[in-house]
Formats: C-alpha cells, sequence, structure tokens
C-alpha cells in the first residue's frame, strides 16, 4: 500500500470517529431514564398516614415507567435515617425522597448536627399533598370536645400524655404549639412512625395522638378513639362533623404537615423533569387523585421551582413556630 493511500485511510479514519462523536452525545442526560427498579425512600416505618402516600405514588409510577418502584421504609431519628440515605446516594435519579415539614423544615432548625445539608443535599422534584392533623382521644379520656380536653388539661397539668411519630416531627410541632396557644402542660411521648404512635394512643399507652387524617379516622369510624378536632380554622369538606380547632377558641391554630418529592442533588434535570412530571400526571390522574382526597389529603404539585420556593417559605415559617413554642433541639 502506498504511503498516499494509507494517509488516505487515516484520513476517512479519523473523521468517522469525529463524526460519531456528536451522534455518541445526541442523546440527552437521563434519555434512558428510567432503564431499573426505582427506589422511593419513606423515612417512616410501613403503616403510617407518610407510607400510604408513598405507595400510591410508587404504584402509578411504576405503571407510568414501566419499572418496579421498591417502596423502602426507613424509620427513625425524626426522619434522619432515611433522608441521609438519599442525601449519600448517587446522583441518578434511582433514589427518591418522599419528604415531609420535619426532613426539611423542622430538623434544620432544631438539630445543629443533622449529617446532610437540607438545602444543599436535595433537588426538589414536587409537592405532592398537604396533610391535616387530627387531635384523637383514647376513648378512656373522659371528655368528648376540644373545649373539654383543654379545661381537663388544665386541671391536670403534665398529666396527660400525647404521642407523635417522632421528637421534632410536624405533629411535635403541633403538639407544642397547642400547649402554648391553650395554656396547657401536656407529656409528649415520641414514637417511631404515625403507626406507631396511634397504636399507643388505641391501647391506652397514651391518652392523646396528634396524627393524619388516614392514620386515625379508620380508627375513629370503628369507635376505638374519639377524634375531638382537626388543626384548622375551619372544618374539611371531607369530614363536616369533625370541628375545627378554632371552634374552641383557638383562632389562626394550624396541625398539619405536607410530603413532597426530592433526590439527590446534582441529578441531571432532564431526569428530574421526567418524574415531575410523571409524579404530577399520576397525583392529578383520577384514580389516585380522588383516593387521597377521599381520605382528607389535599392534592398540591408543581414544577421543581415552585416546590424550592415552597420550601424556602415552609422553612422560615417552622423557624417562627419552633421558636414560639419553645422546641430547642431533638429530645
Amino acid at each position: 500500500m502506498s504511503p498516499k493511500i494509507a494517509s488516505v485511510q487515516r484520513f476517512v479514519i479519523s473523521l468517522i470517529a469525529v463524526l460519531a462523536v456528536p451522534h455518541a452525545h445526541a442523546q440527552p442526560a437521563g434519555g434512558d431514564y428510567p432503564s431499573k427498579p426505582i427506589r422511593l425512600v419513606v423515612p417512616y416505618p410501613p403503616g403510617g398516614t407518610t407510607d400510604i402516600v408513598a405507595r400510591g405514588i410508587g404504584n402509578k409510577l411504576a405503571e407510568r415507567f414501566g419499572q418496579q418502584v421498591v417502596i423502602d421504609n426507613r424509620g427513625g431519628a425524626s426522619t434522619i435515617i432515611g433522608a441521609d440515605a438519599v442525601a449519600k446516594s448517587l446522583p441518578d435519579g434511582y433514589t427518591l425522597l418522599l419528604t415531609t415539614a420535619t426532613t426539611m423544615s423542622i430538623n434544620p432548625q432544631v438539630n445543629p448536627k443533622l449529617p446532610y445539608d437540607a438545602v444543599r443535599d436535595f433537588a426538589p422534584i414536587t409537592s405532592a399533598v398537604n396533610v391535616p392533623f387530627m387531635i384523637a382521644l383514647y376513648p378512656g379520656v373522659p371528655v368528648n370536645t376540644m373545649t373539654e380536653l383543654i379545661a381537663l388539661a388544665k386541671a391536670k397539668p403534665g398529666v396527660l400524655k400525647y404521642s407523635t411519630p417522632g421528637s421534632a416531627s410536624s405533629n411535635h410541632v403541633a403538639g407544642a404549639l397547642l400547649e402554648s396557644m391553650a395554656g396547657i402542660k401536656l407529656t409528649h411521648i415520641p414514637y417511631k412512625g404515625s403507626g406507631p404512635a396511634t397504636v399507643a394512643a388505641l391501647s391506652g399507652e397514651v391518652d392523646i395522638v396528634i396524627t393524619g387524617i388516614a392514620t386515625v379516622t379508620p380508627q375513629w369510624k370503628a369507635g376505638k378513639l374519639k377524634i375531638v378536632a382537626i388543626g384548622a380554622d375551619k372544618r374539611h369538606p371531607s369530614w363536616p362533623e369533625i370541628p375545627a380547632t378554632s371552634e374552641a377558641g383557638l383562632q389562626g391554630y394550624y396541625a398539619g404537615t405536607w410530603f413532597g418529592l426530592v433526590t439527590r442533588a446534582g441529578t441531571p434535570r432532564p431526569i428530574i423533569d421526567r418524574v415531575n412530571r410523571e409524579t404530577v400526571a399520576a397525583l392529578n390522574a383520577g384514580e389516585l387523585n380522588e383516593r387521597l382526597t377521599a381520605i382528607g389529603f389535599d392534592v398540591f404539585t408543581g414544577t421543581p421551582e415552585a416546590f424550592a420556593a415552597f420550601l424556602k417559605t415552609d422553612m422560615a415559617r417552622a423557624a417562627r413556630v419552633i421558636k414560639a413554642a419553645g422546641i430547642k433541639a431533638v429530645d
């Protein structure tokens, strides 16, 4: 082969290689996402309000993605264990966190030694649902209204015990704020999740449970718990027979939480946008939306930017409430 022909062949081979480079990168980052199962971390044990939302979203995402969505319950440490697992995961969109106000808005205010940064280490995807809290009683507590409960607590300061899914949880903040606004003293008993906290009230281990509407209403309907109020200024349209706390003189009192979806910071934006689109579509579709609404959840979704703005506002609100309620640190 002559040197001239060899030179031409080398040129052609080089040209083919150069032309192949743009083609290899033509597919945007995350274009084949998801190509394997997705892990949805729930920072609570099975059986609570968060689990209800997670499994509803997980099932729908599995249908829409054509990939398995594995629910990974990692309860404990007021959601820190589950959140830390996601904060330290690969930024590839295959590990998601069903986060709550506890994780994003409360923990950073009360725990200066978090193993992650709630703003820096997570990428917002979308808000999901708002969940009002109910104030429910063990049937043996000798009152039937919120007004009577406040009077009993005033007569027996520190005697009545209330359970929550954990120290410095949204439920704990709601309980502390109740004490402050009603001028009463209760004893807080933290558990590892809404399920165990509700069981404690069912057994009489505690007198009061402050928890999500979906967790407690089945027990209320079965006559196993007494709901005395919903933590809001107005009655909920799904449960008009349950009085609002404002009817007991607690105007401006709010007890509730929200759920949303985040992933590891640094995850490619096309993947975040894909998960956002599918999650928003799933939550606003007939079946899941109707199911969540029927049990008292308020669906609210949006863009990653809208969720980021919401988080900033909620963090500021939580800081004010925690300071006013006197919650200094995790118990």
